[in-house]
């Protein structure tokens, strides 16, 4: 097994603001795995919250690549040592799980998702997330631009929250709208904040406190408001066990948790315990979307609108309409690049 990679830049459609920072573009990579004559592929999108760059992505990538030769058909152990030794930077680790599932989808002419013994549909259709928007005008904008998608995923984290609920209610009164406060309030914040969500019909609030804080969570939970999940809380299989009784449910992504493995672990340990589950994403192309896409037919919600959010995606294979997502029956994953390699 041959690694290989090189650098994507992926360019915002738009600013993109949440409550801890202010995105124009951002860096992945495009890692590759080669084996027997087939080469698969995954992204790794570096999670800035969990001190990832793409410079210690690469570190690790080459860290692999120099390692004892590796034989993709053994992925399980060659992913749980990954894992175990670059438990830092997980995101990369996602990217050759993914380029791995490829390959061997590759391999044997068969998606991902039907070797996973998975389905293609029906899937839940995906929220499009609206960055915090100080101007008013630019929120409009933005909206009137999602009238494809029935679902909004909303950031906020800002002393104006209640006012871009409001715009939002104006323009899109019927729209199903979520939650995401990036773990920007405190307790007695998310508290005095809930009630006025849900009286504008939020489905469910995202991270509202800070990761560490399932104290907190479980406070708000139990106060039956409005369901809680959890996101920067919940990054690893073992965090699913620490958050039973303290949320409705959690946010998986492959790039915090290390890929499609670990992901199918977290979504059945959730399960047994009652919580329900939802597929997110990092800023990232079709290439790493398409990756958990092939578990959409396992979970409840999905929030997987990375490559949407891009001005342009050098990626294709993945069918959009009404707000729905859509795997194909090409081998792998998937995903082939919108211009020639």
């Amino acid at each position: 097994m041959e690694i290989s990679w090189q650098r994507i830049s992926l360019k915002m459609a738009a600013p993109f603001r949440t409550a801890k920072a202010l995105r124009t573009d951002k860096e992945t990579l495009w890692v590759k795995v080669t084996q027997d004559g087939v080469t698969g592929w995954g992204e790794a999108a570096p999670v800035d919250t969990y001190r990832q760059t793409i410079e210690s992505a690469e570190k690790t990538l080459a860290v692999v690549a120099a390692g004892p030769v590796r034989d993709v058909f053994e992925i399980e152990q060659v992913l749980d040592a990954l894992r175990t030794a670059h438990d830092d930077q997980l995101a990369t680790v996602a990217a050759i799980d993914a380029a791995m599932h490829d390959w061997v989808g590759k391999r044997f002419g068969v998606p991902v998702y039907r070797w996973l013994g998975l389905s293609s549909g029906p899937i839940p259709p995906t929220s499009f997330t609206l960055g915090i928007e100080e101007d008013t005008d630019l929120l409009a904008e933005r909206i009137r631009r999602t009238a494809e998608y029935p679902i909004l995923k909303v950031k906020l984290g800002r002393p104006n929250d209640e006012e871009i609920l409001r715009t939002i209610r104006q323009l899109a009164p019927r729209k199903v709208l979520r939650v995401d406060a990036n773990m920007a309030w405190t307790v007695d914040e998310a508290r005095s904040k809930l009630a006025m969500l849900a009286a504008h019909g939020v489905e469910f609030v995202e991270q509202p406190l800070v990761a560490s804080d399932l104290d907190g969570l479980r406070r708000l939970k139990e106060a039956r408001v409005l369901p809680i999940f959890a996101d920067e809380s919940c990054v690893r299989p073992a965090d699913v066990l620490a958050l039973r009784d303290c949320v409705d449910g959690i946010n998986i992504k492959l790039s915090k948790c290390g890929g499609i493995r670990p992901a199918m672990t977290m979504i059945r340990l959730a399960r047994l315990l009652g919580m329900k589950v939802m597929l997110g994403c990092m800023i990232e192309s079709s290439l790493g979307i398409a990756a958990a896409l092939q578990l959409a037919s396992m979970v409840d919600y999905l929030d997987l609108d990375g490559h949407l959010l891009l001005s342009e995606d050098p990626f294709d294979g993945i069918g959009r309409a009404g707000g729905r997502l859509t795997l194909n029956d090409l081998p792998g994953l998937g995903i082939y690049p919108r211009k020639p390699c």
